[in-house]
């Protein structure tokens, strides 16, 4: 090994690997020093040092409920206003979309999980074709950047290829990979390795994306090409109405840096992020980080303090992104304990049966206080908000594609369609392409339309 990054190596106490250095070939020896080369090990050893710092809760007194702006049924002003927006160019869409889907029982992307109730498309083919819906109604090409990791970049440039990017243009789709971080021993802070010559990295979370962003050049890119907002969402979510025209008109109007939609909590220890407010600033503070006495306490008509919270739907001012993106690592890192297979000294694989790392990662929902200007707008769960997280149980494929049925249900019944009776939720499936919400549906809807189930919405079926 290079006597300059032994030296770092011992410098920053990550002496594991030295102690199997002889075992490696010298192919491996040269895999495992570039690796090492591109590691801050001085500053990784500094989070391991913080890894029992206890989150810093703002003062009980400085906390403050957030005001959330309630948009009318139609909100017809803002809804041109986004759609003026949409279609002289100034939005872009972006997907986080580097998770894999091993809590459902694949490695592929989770984007590539059949999610609809009857056609079975993928998560990625359905936000696909709210890109491409909306792009014909802006008579623009929108641009789609789909931010991947390591782990999912190729399979999901693959995906996309072999699908023939489900009728976008090449051109409007733009691929990019998030950073990673090294995961560390639990107890020694020793960098641990999956394989004897590969690093164990995991993406650096979605709080990369800025970061990212940055080091590819898009801020700068989304920015000459007059792009002025950019809307974010995860892409495990199939509800998400994807660059809402009232949401982007909403943000306009008010001028805001940073807006975000909200839904009601379902009770105090809901598994979502919690909207709050210090000092006239937005913050969100974790399910995990939430005190239960904070999170019981209640406003004086009875309801939750802190009820409102974050289903992951942003809309950003690329401005306001390249500002912070200019002041280095705007964002912090969180320490997660995670179970990490890796190898031992003796190169043997170890498959811990408990909590053995700690991983990294950055939440992008920190940028939250550096905006003067911010907004946040409700939106219902049964309308939005329907994440896939798990195999079975909460969260799961069956509860994604019930919540898709019921919003169809929801959106027939506003068109003024007389529903058959049911005992159990029907399969009910409206391509975007044929419609994005009730509104459209009515229109497109001949008066004497009667629904028979399993029912089947969608304009010219394509086979990608």
């Amino acid at each position: 090994m290079r006597q300059d990054l032994r030296q770092r190596l011992l410098s920053a106490n990550q002496v594991g690997i030295l102690s199997h250095w002889a075992k490696l070939s010298p192919h491996e020896q040269s895999l495992v020093e570039r690796q090492l080369e591109l590691i801050d090990l001085e500053f990784l050893a500094n989070l391991f040092d913080k890894r029992n710092s206890p989150f810093a809760l703002p003062e009980a007194e400085k906390i403050a409920a957030v005001p959330v702006l309630h948009p009318s049924t139609n909100s017809p002003e803002s809804k041109n206003e986004g759609l003026k927006a949409l279609a002289k160019g100034e939005v872009a869409i972006l997907m986080v979309a580097g998770g894999q889907g091993s809590r459902l029982g694949t490695l592929q992307p989770k984007g590539t999980w059949p999610i609809t109730p009857i056609t079975q498309k993928s998560l990625f083919e359905l936000h696909s074709e709210k890109v491409l819906t909306l792009s014909k109604k802006a008579n623009r090409d929108i641009p789609f950047l789909i931010m991947t990791s390591p782990a999912t970049h190729d399979q999901t440039v693959t995906f996309f290829t072999s699908h023939s990017f489900f009728g976008l243009k090449k051109e409007q789709v733009i691929f990019f990979t998030q950073g990673t971080m090294p995961a560390v021993d639990l107890n020694t802070g020793a960098i641990l390795f999956e394989e004897p010559a590969k690093v164990f990295a995991s993406p650096d979370g979605h709080g990369g994306t800025l970061t990212a962003l940055k080091k590819t050049g898009l801020l700068e890119q989304l920015k000459s090409q007059g792009i002025k907002h950019l809307f974010f969402f995860q892409v495990d979510n199939p509800l998400v109405q994807i660059a809402d025209p009232v949401f982007i008109g909403h943000h306009i109007s008010h001028r805001s840096q940073l807006s975000s939609k909200v839904i009601l909590k379902d009770s105090p220890t809901d598994k979502l992020g919690n909207f709050i407010q210090v000092d006239g600033r937005c913050q969100i503070i974790e399910y995990s980080d939430l005190p239960l006495e904070l999170a019981n306490r209640k406003k004086h008509d009875g309801s939750l303090f802190i009820d409102t919270g974050n289903p992951a739907i942003h809309l950003f001012d690329v401005d306001f992104l390249n500002v912070v993106s200019s002041n280095g690592d705007a964002l912090p890192f969180h320490l997660a304990r995670k179970k990490v297979p890796h190898v031992d000294t003796n190169l043997s694989k170890v498959v811990p049966e408990k909590e053995n790392a700690w991983k990294f990662e950055r939440f992008i929902f920190d940028i939250f206080p550096l905006a003067e200007r911010w907004l946040l707008v409700s939106t219902k769960r049964d309308e939005e908000f329907a994440p896939l997280k798990n195999a079975q149980g909460d969260d799961s494929p069956e509860t994604a594609k019930q919540a898709q049925c019921k919003l169809f249900i929801q959106w027939l019944e506003k068109a003024g369609i007389k529903m058959p009776a049911y005992s159990a939720t029907p399969e009910i499936e409206i391509s975007p392409s044929f419609a994005m919400d009730a509104e459209e549906l009515f229109r497109k809807l001949p008066g004497n339309f009667q629904a028979i189930f399993p029912l089947l919405l969608q304009d010219n079926p394509k086979e990608f």
